[in-house]
């Protein structure tokens, strides 16, 4: 199959949906593997500076909505102490240089200071170094923790589309990917799963609630949802409300009930439309195939801007999402598969 290039800005801050599933697709993340992963893709996002929107972690595969700085922002020398000791707490035989050497040489200024801080800095600000660093850690982990296991434990590449960072866009892939545990039958309401950015929020984690925070703080221009939702009450509110529908139950349409399988009928095979918060508990390709999610102007200037920096002048227009009442949602690729389940 074809490999996407994947898209990537270094000029800007960005929001990317990254994915990485488990080899095989076997369900090797138990409870315990869960909270181990969730407590490194916190300290790994801390180390590398970006931050995490929301995430979801299930039984073989993992989603993380981030937001990623651009690459030659500044670091002091303050906040490259930090977030080293984030990442490596206590010492290792593994390590090349300790806490406190490095603390000498960055503050004697010596060329192996300017050296390691070259490569501690470009491990940072990046969604590549990030998955990389994520991935390999816990794999060391998971291996050294069952049995010794040898091998690989994620498939080759991770997946990511490029997300328009605020407005309908940003709001309804989050909200996709904390349904991943009620799409999986796992619970009815994703505040019941531990393991997601919404759950951690509503359970009063403030990383977590910071990331819902910035989702729902900015109204991207034509968005048909209005008000503010700076605040945390009312961006906990905004986001169960696109979760869940308003008024009615997320799994009814037009008074009567419609199951997962009929939805899917609907969307894929009839080419009709069902209410949003009916299609969020489908599985939607849009949200992990799309490449770049955004605005039709957003996916195209992006696009266009890409474009030019390969040399090529041919300008990809963004095509609209369908099924749903998506508002300005559009994509890159057109998905010539199923787009719903």
């Amino acid at each position: 199959m074809r490999r996407i290039r994947r898209m990537k800005c270094a000029e800007s801050a960005v929001i990317h949906h990254a994915m990485s599933r488990v080899v095989g697709g076997q369900m090797l993340l138990g409870k315990r593997e869960k909270e181990v992963l969730r407590k490194m893709l916190w300290q790994v996002a801390d180390f590398c500076g970006v931050e995490v929107l929301t995430y979801s972690i299930m039984t073989n595969h993992f989603h993380v909505l981030l937001r990623v700085p651009e690459k030659d922002r500044a670091v002091s020398d303050a906040e490259l102490l930090r977030r080293f000791k984030v990442l490596y707490p206590k010492p290792t035989k593994y390590q090349t240089a300790s806490f406190a050497r490095l603390e000498t040489a960055l503050r004697e200024g010596t060329e192996d200071a300017a050296k390691v801080r070259a490569q501690l800095l470009a491990r940072m600000h990046d969604l590549s170094e990030f998955m990389k660093t994520l991935k390999q850690r816990f794999s060391i982990w998971y291996n050294r923790n069952h049995n010794n296991r040898l091998g690989t434990l994620w498939m080759d590449r991770f997946k990511s589309v490029l997300v328009q960072g605020e407005g309908n866009p940003l709001q309804t892939m989050a909200a996709y990917i904390d349904l991943n545990p009620v799409r999986a039958g796992l619970v009815e309401d994703p505040k019941d799963y531990r393991w997601c950015g919404y759950a951690e929020a509503v359970a009063g984690n403030q990383k977590a609630q910071r990331g819902l925070e910035l989702i729902w703080a900015t109204y991207a221009n034509g968005s048909k949802r209005r008000g503010e939702a700076a605040s945390l009450k009312s961006a906990l509110s905004a986001h169960r409300s696109l979760i869940f529908g308003k008024g009615a139950s997320p799994w009814t349409h037009k008074g009567k009930l419609i199951d997962r399988k009929a939805a899917e009928k609907v969307l894929n095979e009839q080419k009709g439309e069902l209410p949003l918060s009916v299609v969020l508990r489908c599985r939607v390709r849009y949200f992990t195939d799309g490449v770049v999610l955004g605005s039709a102007e957003f996916v195209r200037s992006y696009t266009a801007q890409w474009q030019a920096g390969r040399g090529c002048e041919r300008a990809v227009p963004g095509t609209a999402a369908r099924g749903a009442p998506w508002g300005d949602l559009a994509v890159v690729n057109k998905l010539r598969r199923a787009v719903f389940g």
